[in-house]
């Protein structure tokens, strides 16, 4: 039998290659969907996206969440919790439609009440699956779980982009959102095997339900101050504003959301079950961090040197217009790989109370700024967004660990080595830049300087920072901890 540690190492492997694999499948599709569709297109379904995307944070409950983070889940349980989330799931579904009138209405745009009605279907795919997904990750399946990831991605690609080339316009937009959860679906149903049965009274659900719902008032909360932004744009600036902003936004975020995806998963099943344990906790929450902080901070800098070459590469000639907020907007790929990791320590130990609070007092602090960067339309948003993030994340740092086994000089002792050695080779490169720019055309000038980051960036990390070792040992797989084999109460 595989203990914890083999589980761990083998499942953040899988994760790994599935987030690097779905990245290629995003970021091809991106790309072929940005030359197939115009900026409108993807405008209009960002409207609709961006307010009754809301409901997604809903679409669990939080139940999941609470099946991993429990120690034991009984087959009764997991059948009750299956029948809440299909019910949420259409709930969900049937609000959605109901908005699809305000939805025509906030925006002036009739289109709307077909994608908003299209879209309301996938809140019922997603809910169906919930439970499923959450036995898979209990036993920590991931390598199944990212087989599937891959198979889902392929399939709502391959139909997006077929519909884009035949001329269905935004529909095809509309057609990858709902593929992506369906597929999904299917897949983790004939994986698990498991037929839920009738719900059950009294059954001790009422407690997961409770860690559920902080967990999702606190994804509502970071839902709406991290989308209000595209709300303000699409009622003020227009389809054309919006769409501009949501590809540099969606093209900023592509990476960091798979890294933090393909971490978040295996780092919370893990330290889920390392509550009583103090010293071994610490031990895997920092050196997991190290891992992500040191991946993050080059695709950070990266972003901010290459926006114009990387936006010509990526999404084409006619969205030039978007390399100037795409680089407004690359200190949030470094804000939040610090600060979302901090999210599984609290998820982890059930201090998800604290992270309600956190999220009541940063929500607001955002909206603020895009209201105050709104007059100047997405570049003004752009910055205001990067602004705030920056300013929040020491006092966030202070506020997640006190009184954890984590201290906020752990943190910061993370941070430094790899931002440090980012700052550095970032200034290399960008001197280096006025030597070579002129003489070279996008593609290549893109590869030569990610090139160049990426070998400064080492030799700053591994041998002037002294890091050579210490990542030598994690990459060996001595950075999990050892612990007993997660016993799986839920069966098919």
């Amino acid at each position: 039998m595989k203990d914890l540690k083999q589980k761990a190492i083998l499942g953040g492997f899988a994760k790994i290659c599935s987030q690097g694999t779905g990245f290629l499948v995003r970021m091809g599709s991106l790309m072929i969907m940005a030359r197939l569709l115009d900026p409108k297109d993807f405008g209009l379904v960002g409207m609709v996206s961006a307010v009754i995307g809301v409901f997604s944070v809903f679409r669990d409950f939080g139940l999941s969440a609470a099946v991993v983070q429990r120690a034991t889940v009984t087959k009764e349980q997991a059948s009750t919790l299956f029948w809440i989330n299909l019910l949420v799931g259409a709930i969900l579904g049937a609000l959605s439609l109901a908005m699809a009138p305000f939805v025509v209405f906030f925006y002036h745009e009739p289109r709307l009440l077909g994608v908003t009605a299209a879209l309301a279907s996938g809140f019922l795919f997603n809910a169906a699956g919930v439970q499923h997904t959450a036995i898979l990750e209990r036993q920590m399946r991931f390598t199944t779980l990212s087989v599937i990831d891959i198979l889902s991605l392929l399939a709502s690609a391959a139909v997006g982009i077929s519909m884009a080339t035949h001329g269905f316009g935004y529909w095809a937009l509309v057609a990858m959102t709902i593929i992506t959860p369906l597929v999904y679906t299917m897949c983790v149903w004939l994986t698990t095997a498991w037929v839920p049965g009738r719900p059950h009274r009294q059954v001790g659900v009422r407690s997961m339900m409770r860690f559920g719902g902080a967990l999702t008032l606190n994804g509502l909360v970071m839902y709406i101050a991290s989308n209000f932004e595209k709300v303000l744009l699409g009622r003020f600036w227009g389809v054309d504003a919006l769409g501009i902003y949501g590809r540099a936004y969606q093209l900023i975020n592509i990476p960091t959301d798979n890294l933090n995806s393909a971490a978040g998963g295996v780092a919370f099943a893990a330290l889920s079950r390392l509550q009583g344990e103090p010293s071994r906790l610490k031990s895997y929450f920092l050196k997991g961090y190290s891992v992500v902080l040191s991946l993050t901070v080059p695709i950070t800098f990266t972003c901010a040197l290459f926006a114009d070459d990387m936006i010509f590469v990526f999404l084409g000639p006619k969205w030039r217009g978007a390399a100037v907020v795409f680089r407004l907007l690359a200190p949030t790929t470094l804000a939040f790989a610090i600060l979302n990791p901090l999210g599984w320590l609290l998820n982890s130990l059930g201090l998800v109370e604290r992270g309600l609070k956190i999220a009541l007092i940063l929500g607001p602090v955002m909206i603020a700024g895009y209201v105050i960067g709104l007059p100047y339309g997405p570049r003004g948003v752009a910055f205001a967004y990067s602004a705030v993030m920056m300013v929040c994340i020491i006092p966030l740092i202070a506020w997640v660990t006190h009184g954890t086994v984590i201290s906020i000089s752990d943190i910061l002792r993370v941070v430094s080595r790899p931002l440090l050695s980012g700052i550095m080779a970032a200034g290399f490169v960008l001197a280096l830049q006025y030597l070579y720019r002129p003489f070279l055309s996008p593609l290549p000038r893109l590869v030569l300087g990610v090139a160049l980051v990426l070998a400064g960036y080492l030799g700053m990390l591994l041998y002037v920072m002294r890091q050579k070792l210490f990542y030598w040992d994690l990459f060996r797989g001595l950075s999990t901890p050892s612990a007993a084999e997660d016993q799986l109460v839920v069966s098919a």
